[in-house]
């Protein structure tokens, strides 16, 4: 059977899909999806004020311990503030399980600093029964280091955000307009 054969033609045609279908769970794939997801946000629409409230709202409600429900906190909050919904659900992903542990432990701290607690806290996390015994020694200090926390933090995430937002649209705009005056040459040269 020679290469030029239909039979051949066939087979590499087969092998190729195949190669394909192993590839959807690769780093290509991967790369693809968050090639996708990075334009879509910087496709949305609406002022750049809104959008940054929203991703305010959404780091704001990452910071507490309320473990899904962060994006429903989220979603209220850009609701209340007219921020916007899609960056609300994606700022609470900087609370993840790898990130979860350190974030309330350093919550825990800056609260019982802010509510001059300097005991010392027994705290046992070998169960959840030993940490609900402890009740308000932990619960108040982690919220208010959670409040405390996420509105430092949502400031400088509305900031940052909204020269973001505004520095990508100023490229864009610039890139569209080197194109349009690079079509206008090719089309009437001098």
């Amino acid at each position: 059977m020679s290469k030029n054969s239909p039979e051949g033609l066939g087979w590499t045609a087969k092998r190729r899909s195949s190669q394909k279908r192993k590839l959807r769970g690769s780093k290509k794939s991967l790369r693809r999806q968050l090639k996708y997801f990075y334009w879509r946000l910087v496709r949305l629409q609406g002022p750049p004020e809104a959008l940054a409230r929203g991703l305010a709202c959404g780091v704001f409600a990452g910071l507490f311990p309320f473990a899904g429900s962060q994006t429903v906190l989220a979603l209220l909050l850009a609701f209340l503030l007219r921020g916007n919904k899609i960056l609300a659900t994606v700022g609470p992903w900087i609370s993840n399980p790898f990130t979860s542990v350190p974030i309330y432990l350093f919550n825990f701290q800056v609260g019982k600093w802010l509510i001059h607690d300097n005991s010392e806290a027994d705290v046992s996390f070998e169960s959840w029964q030993d940490l609900m015994k402890l009740g308000s020694e932990v619960i108040l200090p982690l919220f208010v280091g959670c409040v405390a926390v996420g509105l430092v933090c949502a400031i400088f995430s509305y900031f940052v955000g909204l020269w973001l937002i505004q520095r990508v649209r100023d490229s864009n705009k610039q890139r569209h307009r080197r194109k349009r005056l690079k079509d206008l040459q090719q089309k009437y040269p001098d």
